[in-house]
C-alpha cells in the first residue's frame, strides 16, 4: 500500500521550492527500529497483569498494537534473519542459532541495506541480527558500541554477559580461559558464564543497556542535524538471560506475590522431541543440575519466582530505556516524524511447560509483541488482533517510509491494518523449529512445521535430512484449540471429531503461505 498523502507533500513541496529528486528523498520519515531480545508479550499494552511497562504502553497508545503476532521460528538466528531479509526460515536457509545467514546468503539484502538505497543512513546499536554477527555490510555505522566496552578482549563478547560484581568477572575470565583451550570457538567468544541474574543498587548506565542507551541518544543528537533520514536499528539484550538489572527494577516487584505459571505442565500428548532442553538456563551457575521438561525435574517454587521476577524486572529496564530515548526523540524535535517500530524476536518460557527459555513450537515461545507508531497514522492507540508475522515488517516499514516493497518479500505490508484495525487479514501464520539431534530428547533429529489460525494451532513434525536439508516422514501431529484452550495445555490431534480438522489444517498449512494472504 502507498502512502498518498506522503507523496502528495512531496509533489507540492518539489513544485514550491524547486527541489529535486534527493531533497524529495530527505523528507522520507525516520525510522527507529527496536529488537527487545526474549521478550514475550509481557507489557501492559498486552493485558499482561504482572508487566509494568508505561514507557512502551504510552508509545502504544500513540500507535498499534499487534494483539496476535508470530515470529517465523522461536530462536534468535532464524527469527532475525526472516525478519530482517523479508523471507522465511526455508528461504534464507538459517534454522538454528548456528546458522550464519550472511555465510549461507552472502548476497543477501537486509532491510537498512535497503533503506541505503533510498537515501537512508542506516545505523546499528545493539543486537538486531543474532549476536554475534552486526553483518557490516548491513550498516553505514555497524556495530557502534560504549567506549568503555570496546576492549580488544571483548569485541566479540555480547552485551548480555556483562555484570557489575567484579568477583565475577574474574570467575568469568577463569571459566572462559578454560572453555577457549577445549574449543576456541564459541558463544559469545566464552564470556557467557555467570549467575542467572543479578540485581545492583547502581544507576541504569552501569548496566550494558543502560550505557548503550547514551549512546544512541548522542547519535540521534549527532543523526538530526544531518540533512539525510536516518534508519537506527536498536537492539536491547535484555530481558534475555542473565537477569541482570539494576535494584530498582526488581524492587517495583513483590517476589512473595510473582504468580507461578498457568501451564506448568508439558502439554497432554507431547511427543519427547517437541520440548526444548533448557540448555540455556543449565548453561549459568547453581542450574547444571536441571532436567529435561519430561523428566521429573520441577524447579523450586523460591527459584521459579526470582527467575519470573528478574524476568520482570528486566522487561521494566528496558522500558524505562525506551521512554528515555522517546524524550530524548522530543527534545531534538524529530519524535514527530519517525516511525517506531518495537518488536520480540521470539516469546520466552517461565515456568510454562515445566520449562525455561524458547526453542518450541508452542504459542508461549511464538507470539510476539509488535507495536508500530507512524508519522501519518490513523486510529491512535488502536488494537487489531489479525493474524500477523514478523516477516511482515520489511514490507511495513518500506510502506511507511513511501519506498517501494521489493517484489521477493515473503510477508506483506500491515498498513491497511493500521487505516483499519478491523480489516479483513491472513487466514494463517506460518513458523516452524529445527530440533536437532544434541538437544532432542530422543537423540533425532526433526523440523516442526506449525500454523495457526484464529481457532487453531496444528503442528506437523517431519524427519529431517540435514544433508539435503529436507524434510522426509511426518512422525508426529499436534493439535490445540486456541479457544478452548489457549495455555495448550492438550493436545486435541487424536480426539474423536478431530479427523477432518487435522486434513483441512494439514491441506492448509501444505499449501503455504501464499494461500494465506488477504485477498
Amino acid at each position: 500500500m502507498k502512502r498518498p498523502f506522503f507523496w502528495l507533500v512531496i509533489i507540492i513541496t518539489s513544485l514550491i521550492f524547486g527541489c529535486d529528486e534527493q531533497d524529495a528523498i530527505i523528507k522520507r520519515p525516520n525510522v527507529l527500529f527496536i529488537s527487545i531480545d526474549d521478550l514475550r508479550t509481557a507489557l501492559g499494552v498486552y493485558d499482561d497483569p504482572i508487566a509494568i511497562s508505561p514507557h512502551i504502553d504510552k508509545i502504544a497508545s500513540e500507535g498499534i498494537t499487534f494483539r496476535d503476532a508470530f515470529c517465523q521460528s522461536a530462536v534468535c538466528a532464524p527469527s532475525r534473519a526472516s525478519l530482517m531479509t523479508g523471507v522465511r526460515p526455508d528461504a534464507t536457509r538459517v534454522w538454528h542459532l548456528g546458522d550464519k545467514f550472511r555465510e549461507i546468503n552472502p548476497d543477501a539484502v537486509t532491510m537498512p541495506q535497503y533503506f541505503s538505497k533510498f537515501g537512508y543512513h542506516t545505523i546499528n546499536l545493539g543486537k538486531i541480527f543474532h549476536n554475534y554477527m552486526p553483518d557490516s555490510i548491513s550498516w553505514d555505522e555497524p556495530d557502534l558500541r560504549p567506549s568503555r566496552y570496546l576492549k580488544k578482549d571483548w569485541l566479540k563478547r555480547d552485551g548480555e554477559t556483562f555484570y557489575i560484581s567484579e568477583e565475577v568477572h574474574k570467575s568469568q575470565v577463569i571459566k572462559r580461559d578454560s572453555l577457549l583451550k577445549l574449543r576456541p570457538i564459541r558463544y559469545a567468544d566464552g564470556w557467557n558464564t555467570g549467575p542467572a541474574w543479578e540485581a545492583a543498587d547502581v544507576h541504569d548506565t552501569m548496566y550494558y543497556d543502560g550505557a548503550q542507551n547514551e549512546l544512541t541518544k548522542k547519535t540521534l543528537t549527532r543523526l538530526a542535524k544531518s540533512d539525510k533520514p536516518f534508519y537506527m536499528g536498536l537492539g536491547y539484550f535484555r530481558p534475555h538471560l542473565p537477569f541482570a538489572v539494576p535494584k530498582r527494577y526488581w524492587d517495583m516487584y513483590d517476589r512473595e506475590k510473582m504468580p507461578l505459571a498457568h501451564n506448568p505442565d508439558i502439554p497432554e500428548g507431547a511427543a519427547l522431541h517437541t520440548m526444548n532442553s533448557m540448555y540455556e538456563l543449565r548453561h549459568y551457575d547453581g542450574f547444571n543440575h536441571i532436567g529435561h521438561p519430561t523428566s521429573d525435574f520441577v524447579m523450586s517454587e523460591d527459584t521459579a519466582r526470582i527467575l519470573r521476577q528478574g524476568y520482570y524486572a528486566s522487561v521494566s529496564y528496558v522500558d524505562a530505556l525506551i521512554g528515555d530515548i522517546v524524550d530524548h526523540l522530543k527534545k531534538l524535535d524529530i519524535y514527530d516524524n519517525t516511525i517506531i517500530v518495537i518488536w520480540g524476536d521470539h516469546g520466552w518460557k517461565l515456568g510454562d511447560h515445566n520449562s525455561w527459555g524458547k526453542m518450541t513450537n508452542y504459542n508461549i515461545d511464538l507470539q510476539v509483541p509488535i507495536i508500530i507508531r507512524a508519522p501519518d497514522q490513523k486510529n491512535r492507540g488502536s488494537q487489531t488482533h489479525a493474524l500477523t508475522e514478523l516477516v511482515d515488517l520489511f514490507p511495513t516499514v518500506c510502506d511507511l517510509a513511501g519506498i517501494n516493497i521489493p517484489d521477493y518479500m515473503q510477508g506483506v505490508s500491515l498498513t491497511p491494518l493500521i487505516d483499519n484495525p478491523e480489516a479483513d487479514w491472513k487466514t494463517a501464520a506460518f513458523s516452524q523449529f529445527h530440533r536437532r539431534p544434541k538437544v532432542s530428547a530422543d537423540g533425532k533429529r526433526y523440523m516442526g512445521y506449525s500454523i495457526n489460525t484464529k481457532k487453531y494451532h496444528y503442528i506437523e513434525w517431519y524427519t529431517w535430512d540435514d544433508e539435503l536439508k529436507t524434510r522426509r516422514d511426518l512422525k508426529y501431529v499436534e493439535l490445540f484449540d486456541r479457544v478452548e484452550d489457549p495455555h495448550e495445555t492438550r493436545s486435541i490431534a487424536d480426539d474423536i471429531g478431530s479427523t477432518d480438522i487435522r486434513r483441512e489444517l494439514s491441506a492448509q498449512l501444505e499449501r503455504g503461505w501464499r494461500r494465506a494472504l488477504p485477498l
